[in-house]
C-alpha cells in the first residue's frame, strides 16, 4: 500500500514539473539586463549575510555554544544561505494577481526578475545541495546533472518542441497521449536521482523543455486538479508536522531567536533597494519589488526538507528557517496594501457620465469581451456610435481571462501580446483568443479614422476581476463599460447561458462601477447592415434614462441610422411614488421632493434633445406613449416592437420609485437589465432585437442580493452639487 510519504514525494516532483511548465525557457535564455541585475544582487547580499546570522543563531540558541545544533556547520550554513536567496515565481505571480499590480510597471517588473530569480534557486540548488548532502564527493554528480541539464535544454528541447509542436497544431493529441507525455517527469527524475542530485531537478528540467504555449496549456489543465490540488498539499502539510515550535520559543533566549528571524526577512529586501536604486526607480517600488521577491517557494521547502531527511540541520534551525520562510511570504500582501497599493477611492467626475461629457469631446470606452463573439458584437454596437474628427472616440478593448489556482504560466503569457510569428501552437488558448480579439478590434481602427483602439486584456480571479476593471477605467479616464450579457443566442434563436461567472462579473461592476455602465445584450448585431440601421431609446425617467438619451444622442448623424425616441409617461396607478421602502436617512417628503425634481430634469433633457436635434432632421423621430397601470408597459413594448428596430437603448432605472415598477421588478429574471430590458430580453418577448441596458455613474449601482430600491442613500457615490 501507498503511505502518504510516497504520495509526498510525488506531488513535491509534480508541483517541480508545473514550476518548470509554467516558465518560459525563451525569456530565461535572453534575459534582460535589468532583470537580471536586480536578481542577482538579490541573491549576493543573502549569501554575504546569512553565514553570520546563522552563526548569530549558533551563539544565542540554547547554551550559547552551539552543543544541541548542527556539528557539521559548514553544510548547515550553506543550506541556510541558499534558503534565504530563493523567490517563488508561481508565488509571486499569484500575488501580483490578487493585489492587481500585474499590469503595473511594478508587476511587470516583479514577475520577470522573480522568474529569473527562481531560476538561479534551481541552480544554486543543483550546484550547492549536493557538496551539503554527499561533501566533496558530490563533484562527479554535480558535473554530470550540470552536463544533463545542458543537453536537455540544447538538444532535447529543440528535438522535442518540434514534435509536440506539430502534434499540437494539428490538434491529434489525445488524453492517453498526453498521460504518456506527462508520465515522462518520472523518467527525468529517476536520471537526476540515478546521478546523484535529487529527482526534483529532473522534474522541473522537464517543465522547463517543454513546449510553452497550447500544449503547456492542456497539460495544466488536465493534471492540476490532482496534481498541484492533492498530490502536493500533502508534502506541504508533511513539512508543516515537522515544526516544534514550543522547544524553540520556551528557550530564555527567544527574543534572540525572534529577531535574528526578523533580520533574515530583511535582506533580500535591502539588497533589492540598492539595485533598484541604480536604476531609478523609487524607493516605494523598489521596497515593495524587495518584499515580492522575498516571497519562498517550493525550492525552499525542498531543501528544507532534504536537510532534514539528511540530518543537515537539527529541528531547532528548521524552526527558524521555516518560520522565516512563512514570515517573509505571508506579510507580502498585507504591507504592500498599506504601503504600496493606492487607495481606490472613485469619486464623483463629471466627465465619468456622458450625459456630462460634450457633444465634441473625445469619448472613452472600456469594452470588455470574454471571447471572439461578444467582440464580433460589442464592435458592432461602438460602430453605431458616430465617430467623427470633431467628435472622436477611444476604444479600450479589455479581455477577460480567468485565472484558477496557481496558474503562473497563463500570467507570465499574458504579459505581452502574443506573436503568431512562431505559430499558433506556441500560444495558450487565452492567447489566441486574445491574438483573435486584437485583430477584430485592429480593423475596427483601420476602417475609422476618428476611432483610436487599444486591446488589453487582465487575467484574474472572477470573483475580483471587477477591481482590474475598476482600475482601468480610473486610469483611462473612461466614460462608458461595456459589459456583455451572460446569455448568447443558440443556433434556434434563443437565449441560453454562456457561462453564470459572467453574470456575476456584471453584478459587481454595475454595484460600483466608477463611471457609467451599458450592458449589452447581442442579438447578432454584426450580422446586420450598416445601412439603414433603426435604434429605439425607451424612455421613461431618471438619472439612468438620461444617460440612455445621452448614448442614443451620441449615434444621431451616423449615416444610414434612423433613431426614435419614445417617452412613456406615467398616470395614474403608474405615477404613484412607492413611500413604503424608505429607511431612515430619507424620509417620504425626501422620496416625494426627489421624484418631483427627477421629472423636472428629465422634461428638461428631453425637451433640450428635441430642441437640438429634431430640427430638419428626418433621421429623428419622437413620440409618447402613455402608461396607466403595469399592464401597459408589456403591452406598449409589444406597439413598439410592431414598428421595428435593430436596437433598443434603455436606461436599467435603478432609482425609479415608483410603485409599478418596483413591483415588476421583483419579477425579473435578470434585474441587472431593469423592467424594461429584462423583458425586451426575454424570450417570450420574441424580439430579434439588440439591448443596450444602460446605467449612469453617480445614482448608486447593483446591490447584490438586494433590490435597487432597498440601497441605501448613504452608500451612494452621488453628492448634490
Amino acid at each position: 500500500m501507498i503511505n502518504i510519504e510516497v504520495l509526498s514525494n510525488i506531488g513535491v516532483i509534480y508541483y517541480a514539473f508545473l514550476s518548470g511548465l509554467e516558465m518560459n525557457l525563451n525569456t530565461i535564455l535572453h534575459v534582460k539586463k535589468k532583470s537580471a541585475t536586480i536578481a542577482i544582487f538579490g541573491i549576493i547580499f543573502p549569501m554575504v549575510m546569512g553565514p553570520a546570522l546563522y552563526l548569530l543563531h549558533r551563539n544565542f540558541y540554547g547554551k550559547g555554544d552551539g552543543s544541541e545544533l548542527e556539528e557539521n556547520t559548514t553544510n548547515a550554513c550553506v543550506i541556510w544561505t541558499l534558503v534565504l536567496t530563493v523567490t517563488g515565481f508561481p508565488v509571486v505571480a499569484h500575488t501580483l494577481s490578487e493585489l492587481k499590480l500585474l499590469y503595473t510597471g511594478l508587476g511587470k517588473v516583479a514577475l520577470t526578475t522573480a522568474m529569473i530569480s527562481d531560476t538561479y534557486a534551481w541552480i544554486l540548488f543543483i550546484l550547492f545541495v549536493p557538496f551539503s548532502v554527499n561533501g566533496t564527493s558530490a563533484i562527479y554528480p554535480v558535473l554530470s546533472t550540470v552536463i544533463f541539464v545542458f543537453i536537455c535544454i540544447f538538444v532535447v528541447h529543440p528535438i522535442i518542441a518540434k514534435v509536440i509542436n506539430r502534434k499540437t497544431e494539428r490538434d491529434e493529441w489525445d488524453g492517453n497521449q498526453l498521460v504518456f507525455v506527462v508520465m515522462g517527469l518520472f523518467v527525468f527524475s529517476y536520471i537526476t536521482d540515478i546521478l546523484g542530485t535529487h529527482d526534483v531537478v529532473g522534474a522541473f528540467v522537464y517543465g522547463l523543455i517543454l513546449p510553452h504555449g497550447k500544449f503547456a496549456d492542456m497539460v495544466t489543465s488536465m493534471t492540476n486538479d490532482f496534481g498541484g490540488g492533492f498530490l502536493a498539499p500533502i508534502y506541504f502539510i508533511g513539512s508543516g508536522l515537522k515544526l516544534m515550535f514550543v522547544p524553540v520559543f520556551y528557550q530564555p533566549s527567544w527574543p534572540f531567536t525572534l529577531i535574528i528571524i526578523l533580520l533574515m526577512c530583511v535582506l533580500k529586501i535591502l539588497s533589492t533597494l540598492f539595485s533598484t536604486f541604480l536604476f531609478g526607480m523609487r524607493t516605494r517600488d523598489g521596497f515593495a519589488l524587495g518584499l515580492l521577491l522575498n516571497t519562498k517557494g517550493v525550492v525552499a521547502l525542498i531543501m528544507l526538507n532534504i536537510s532534514w531527511d539528511r540530518m543537515i540541520i537539527t529541528p531547532p534551525t528548521y524552526v527558524v528557517l521555516t518560520s522565516a520562510v512563512i514570515l517573509m511570504t505571508i506579510v507580502v500582501a498585507p504591507i504592500i496594501n498599506v504601503i504600496y497599493k493606492p487607495k481606490k477611492r472613485y469619486e464623483q467626475n463629471k466627465l465619468k457620465t456622458i450625459q456630462k461629457l460634450r457633444l465634441d469631446a473625445e469619448l472613452r470606452i472600456l469594452a470588455c469581451v470574454h471571447n471572439t463573439r461578444q467582440a464580433v458584437g460589442v464592435i458592432s454596437l461602438i460602430e453605431s456610435f458616430n465617430a467623427t474628427r470633431l467628435s472622436p472616440m477611444h476604444i479600450f478593448a479589455l479581455y477577460l481571462v480567468e485565472l484558477v489556482g496557481r496558474d503562473g504560466a497563463l500570467v507570465a503569457s499574458h504579459m505581452e501580446k502574443p506573436s503568431g510569428q512562431s505559430g499558433t501552437q506556441n500560444l495558450t488558448r487565452s492567447q489566441i483568443e486574445l491574438e483573435s480579439i486584437d485583430n477584430k478590434f485592429e480593423a475596427l481602427r483601420e476602417a475609422y479614422d476618428a476611432i483610436r483602439v487599444e486591446t488589453l486584456n487582465v487575467v484574474s480571479e472572477y470573483a475580483t476581476i471587477h477591481e482590474d476593471i475598476y482600475n482601468l477605467v480610473n486610469e483611462k479616464h473612461t466614460s462608458l463599460i461595456l459589459l456583455p450579457f451572460h446569455k448568447q443566442l443558440s443556433p434556434e434563436g434563443a437565449f441560453e447561458t454562456t457561462d453564470v461567472a459572467f453574470k456575476d462579473i456584471n453584478l459587481n461592476v454595475m454595484q460600483s462601477a466608477p463611471c457609467s455602465v451599458g450592458l449589452f445584450v447581442d442579438r447578432n448585431l454584426g450580422s446586420l447592415p450598416k445601412m439603414n440601421f433603426r435604434i429605439c431609446m425607451i424612455f421613461v425617467g431618471g438619472p439612468d434614462d438620461r444617460e440612455a438619451l445621452s448614448v442614443a444622442w451620441r449615434m444621431t448623424g451616423h449615416l444610414g441610422t434612423q433613431l426614435l425616441v419614445v417617452r412613456m409617461l406615467l398616470f395614474g396607478k403608474a405615477a404613484i411614488v412607492d413611500t413604503t421602502s424608505h429607511d431612515k436617512a430619507r424620509g417620504i417628503l425626501s422620496i416625494v421632493m426627489d421624484s418631483e425634481k427627477q421629472k423636472e430634469l428629465d422634461d428638461e433633457y428631453v425637451n433640450g434633445f428635441r430642441l437640438t436635434t429634431m430640427n430638419n432632421n428626418d433621421s429623428i423621430s419622437y413620440s409618447e406613449v402613455d402608461v396607466h397601470s403595469a399592464e401597459d408597459i408589456p403591452t406598449s413594448l409589444n406597439e413598439i416592437e410592431k414598428i421595428g428596430c435593430d436596437l433598443y437603448i434603455v436606461g436599467q432605472g435603478n432609482r425609479r420609485n415608483t410603485r409599478v415598477f418596483l413591483n415588476l421588478l421583483e419579477w425579473c429574471d435578470c434585474p441587472e437589465l431593469g423592467v424594461l430590458g429584462d423583458i425586451l430580453a426575454s424570450n417570450n418577448f420574441g424580439s430579434g432585437s439588440s439591448v443596450l441596458v444602460v446605467q449612469q455613474y453617480g445614482y448608486g449601482g447593483m446591490v447584490l442580493g438586494k433590490q435597487p430600491n432597498q440601497v441605501n442613500d448613504n452608500n451612494d457615490a452621488f453628492e448634490v452639487l
